[in-house]
């Protein structure tokens, strides 16, 4: 890789950090704002699922839009889309435009993770790609998990307001620097834009998402949960009917024809529902249940934060020297055990005892993520990585959305179970999180015996 491009993907990068950052950027401030908008944790998640739930119907429009435009002027679009909607969320005055600047922000960050995929895997050797998508894990594996410790710095000294204003000048910069450095070379295709396959596509995922984010609020069998979410599954079941007969499909579903694609999108799949939901319990477990501030709660996650900060860019290099087996197994069975230690907290435990738990799950867990998205994006063709880039972050999306909905309802139905009690059955629902968190680690272990380290065997 030559030295403009290195400067190139550096620059989108540091971009779409911001853009990941921004997802679980307001965790740690969802007690406070709960309580300043005196609203409920089912409706607080949206400050986190609504964003998710953005960007999974933009992330697929990613793979016509790199077909047919100027990866130049692309990035530099969305990427003002995500500042306007920075903006309109540090000057909001009511919960309702605050949620609204917080969807702006996601159109523009859904775009913008997957052309940084693309650009990695097209700008890298094959020998080389593990250690390339290792530097881009900062971004999509480092950011969400430093999401909240960054956030409980910001909200012990200022107000949530500042989790915004404080990402629009390195946002600025780096569209500056974007108009300067990036390339703007594209050749003019006459692909035809499939209008069909966006509207179900959209719908799709609007209604499937819509339907998991209300876990917790109602009854399953409910039109608002159930309902939603088959009226989702139905028209995704018509989008991947109609997009097979498709001249030009608007996501090219032959990427499924590949088992090693297959194979580590699922398991990618499953570890999101575990990372996210995380991402929401462990800030109501330190502040709601053992009455610890924002910072503090910060402080738990941040020497996980830090270890996969140091282990991203390694864990490429390692992918690329051993393969993706031995590394997805040990990285696995290290995540069991730090959310088994998890699974046993009580409200006697010690925040050091939570910290060292969520410590040792990001040890894992960023020891198999860079290795198995490279793996899943490696093993299908170079003409269809569009395709397989957009999908492989729409499904991490859906992913991330369920798991934030599924914990969240389990806190909210154990607290409606037990309402004398709400401190000890708070509790419950969280330890309960944590048995399927493990109980999804186990499935991805013995999903790993289809994985194989060459993909060239696939």
């Amino acid at each position: 890789m030559n030295q403009k491009a290195k400067l190139s993907l550096a620059i989108v990068t540091i971009g779409s950090f911001f853009g990941v950052l921004s997802s679980t950027l307001m965790s740690t401030a969802l007690p406070s704002i709960m309580k300043t908008f005196s609203i409920t944790t089912s409706m607080g998640q949206w400050l986190t699922n609504g964003y998710i739930l953005v960007n999974a119907i933009m992330i697929p429009t990613s793979a016509f839009l790199l077909k047919k435009f100027s990866f130049k002027d692309l990035y530099l679009f969305f990427s003002t889309i995500f500042l306007l909607g920075t903006i309109f969320g540090a000057l909001s005055q009511q919960y309702v435009f605050l949620i609204t600047g917080r969807m702006i922000q996601a159109i523009g960050a859904g775009v913008m993770m997957p052309l940084v995929n693309v650009m990695a895997m097209n700008s890298a050797e094959r020998q080389d790609q593990g250690k390339v998508m290792g530097i881009i894990g900062l971004a999509f594996n480092f950011a969400p998990v430093v999401g909240p410790t960054l956030s409980g710095f910001v909200l012990s000294v200022l107000s949530w307001r500042y989790l915004f204003i404080l990402v629009i000048p390195f946002t600025a910069i780096n569209i500056i620097l974007s108009i300067i450095f990036l390339k703007g070379n594209h050749q003019e295709t006459k692909l035809k834009f499939n209008t069909t396959g966006l509207l179900l596509s959209s719908l799709g995922l609007l209604f499937l998402l819509y339907g998991l984010s209300n876990i917790g609020t109602a009854n399953f069998l409910s039109l608002n949960i159930g309902g939603s979410a088959l009226i989702g599954l139905i028209i995704l079941i018509l989008f991947v009917l109609t997009q097979r007969r498709n001249e030009s499909p608007f996501i090219n579903l032959n990427i499924f024809n590949y088992k090693q694609y297959n194979v580590a999108v699922v398991i990618n799949m499953i570890l999101m529902v575990t990372m996210y939901s995380n991402s929401i319990i462990i800030p109501i477990l330190v502040q709601n249940v053992m009455h610890y501030s924002a910072l503090q709660s910060g402080l738990v996650v941040l020497p996980g934060a830090t270890f996969t900060a140091i282990m991203s860019p390694i864990s490429g290099r390692l992918y690329d020297r051993f393969g993706v087996k031995r590394l997805v197994i040990s990285g696995l069975i290290v995540d069991c055990i730090g959310t088994g230690l998890q699974s046993f907290t009580t409200l006697s435990t010690s925040i050091l005892v939570v910290t060292l738990g969520q410590t040792i799950r990001q040890m894992g867990l960023c020891q198999v993520l860079i290795p198995i998205q490279t793996q899943a994006l490696a093993s299908i063709p170079h003409e269809i990585l569009p395709d397989g880039v957009a999908t492989y972050n729409t499904l991490r999306q859906v992913a991330a959305s369920f798991g934030t909905a599924l914990l969240v309802g389990v806190i909210s139905m154990s607290t409606r179970a037990n309402p004398g009690n709400y401190l000890a059955s708070e509790l419950i629902g969280i330890k309960i999180g944590f048995v399927v968190s493990l109980s999804m680690i186990i499935v991805c272990l013995v999903m790993t015996r289809w994985l194989v380290s060459r993909t060239s065997e696939v």
